[in-house]
């Protein structure tokens, strides 16, 4: 995907005004009197998404999200809606953005600053004490946003920092209320089956000229928490709503799982003395117990992992296949039009639905528009995925390779016939080779994803913790191997806990001298 755009596409951003117009204020509700915030990360510039909420006098919620109006400026079959059609989606590489929009759209003009006016589309939705959402209603909106937050700052509010609640005293009550609702919410999404992934998610951190300092963990904290509520609330309250009115619509969809996937799935489950009931067809909520029961045990990060790729993958469709993992019968993406192409067709069928201006002309151009959208935008979702994993792992490649002969602690994430994959409490994932394990000959038995020793029975499996040290680093095949780490080098550290690496390339010679005679 190029990271500029065309001298067209340049053009006709050109002759979008800097600021908006009072005229286009008209037919608009005016929530500029709401107290409407936006939460995201702290080098988050694109924000398209900001959130209201009320309590009523029927003691129901009334929360808001407020997404920017990304559909009235790009207007369909424009050199801009084409770009934006063929990338798909915006591409996040660590230290740099390749975006669907161009900056003036994506930064500036769309993106829901602090005190600045913006048009928006609104989903208000009122929530009972028990998370259902009894009503509804969706508006073209125009909003300031009160305040620009980051989800520290807002965790560090609600879990009682005097300074921040002090700095930010006024919408305290308000954080606190979210926080309310979203646990609500939360606990009606778990009632009902939705399955809850909690991934560590590495992020790699770099200096000025882009080498990586530092890999840290991304906390899943109280507030990451709220804007995932609120934000898949909103989500499967559109497409309800434009299910309910048979009108066409791109859909979010999580088909039910692969049975022979799942029946591998359980059978490693049971080995590490799990319960997990299959029939014929497993429930998101059999898979929800599960991961509830091995929350903060050894074997949660392998398991988890597993159970993810035993289903299937989440893609976009014009038909309503419902949605396995969140346990929906429907379900679009709706939040994010400055950085999914999905959502802005999402966005252009709503505003036709709020105005009742579809006609059969109308509906059978969405019906081609979706099925095309749907297949392309999963298509570049791939494609952005893929980028953005190879550049994590380039990075955090680039982080180890002055680590070579270093000791770590490490579990084995996954087992093959040609050896172990083992991940650093970091992320850092990498090979032991079945030619490094010269201690026996090791026999692969793929019902257990293990590895037993023929003369000595040791046996090696999933979620086992080992002692290992770094071997090799290939940036350019993004590649690690690590070699289990000997009882002497365990023993010889050198300065901060390193291993030594004049020890560790003696072990790894006489090693190799060790394999020959075996030969």
């Amino acid at each position: 995907m190029p990271r500029g755009f065309s001298l067209a596409v340049k053009d006709e951003v050109g002759g979008i005004p800097n600021k908006i117009a009072e005229k286009e204020l008209k037919g608009r509700t005016d929530l500029t009197d709401k107290v409407v915030v936006t939460i995201d990360g702290e080098d988050a510039k694109d924000f398209d998404d900001a959130i209201s909420i009320e309590m009523l006098e029927n003691k129901n919620y009334m929360l808001g999200v407020h997404i920017a109006d990304v559909s009235y400026f790009v207007e369909e079959n424009s050199e801009l809606d084409k770009e934006a059609f063929s990338r798909g989606t915006s591409v996040y590489l660590i230290d740099n953005v390749v975006p669907m929009l161009p900056e003036k759209l994506s930064n500036k003009l769309c993106s829901l600053m602090p005190n600045k006016l913006r048009l928006t589309i609104s989903c208000f939705m009122e929530v009972s004490g028990s998370g259902e959402v009894v009503n509804y209603s969706f508006c073209e909106s125009f909003i300031k946003s009160s305040a620009r937050m980051t989800y520290s700052k807002v965790a560090e509010i609600l879990n009682g920092d005097m300074a921040s609640r002090d700095e930010y005293n006024s919408f305290v009550p308000v954080f606190e209320l979210m926080r309310e609702l979203a646990m609500i919410l939360r606990d009606k999404r778990m009632e009902r089956g939705s399955i809850d992934f909690d991934f560590p998610e590495p992020k790699v951190i770099v200096d000025e000229s882009g080498a990586p300092t530092d890999i840290v963990i991304n906390e899943n904290s109280v507030s990451t928490k709220i804007i995932e509520e609120f934000m898949l609330a909103a989500n499967e309250t559109v497409a309800k709503y434009i299910g309910g009115l048979g009108l066409p619509l791109v859909y979010r969809v999580h088909e039910k799982p692969n049975s022979e996937k799942i029946e591998q799935f359980a059978v490693l489950v049971r080995n590490m003395n799990y319960k997990f009931k299959t029939g014929k067809e497993v429930s998101p909520k059999e898979m929800q117990r599960l991961l509830f029961k091995i929350k903060g045990t050894p074997q949660q990060t392998i398991i988890t992992a597993v159970a993810l790729r035993s289903l299937m993958k989440a893609r976009y469709s014009e038909e309503n296949l419902g949605h396995f993992g969140l346990a929906a019968t429907s379900y679009c993406h709706f939040t994010a039009p400055i950085r999914r192409y999905p959502d802005l067709i999402v966005h252009r069928i709503l505003r036709h639905a709020i105005r009742r201006t579809f006609n059969k002309k109308l509906i059978a151009h969405f019906e081609n528009i979706a099925e095309e959208a749907a297949r392309q935008s999963s298509e570049t979702e791939i494609a952005a995925v893929e980028a953005e994993r190879e550049w994590v792992g380039y990075k955090m490649c680039e982080f180890m390779k002055d680590k070579v002969g270093q000791n770590f602690k490490a579990f084995v994430s996954s087992v093959t016939s040609f050896g172990l994959f083992v991940q650093l409490p970091s992320t850092v994932e990498g090979l032991i080779k079945m030619s490094d394990l010269d201690d026996d000959y090791y026999e692969y038995d793929e019902a257990s994803l293990s590895l037993t020793g023929r003369r000595t029975g040791k046996k090696y499996s999933m979620g086992q913790q080992l002692d290992v040290c770094l071997a090799k680093v290939s940036e350019e095949l993004r590649q690690i191997d690590f070699v289990l780490a000997t009882e002497e080098q365990k023993e010889v550290k050198g300065k901060n806990g390193k291993a030594s690496k004049r020890k560790y390339k003696k072990d790894r010679k006489n090693g190799r001298s060790k394999q020959k005679s075996k030969a």
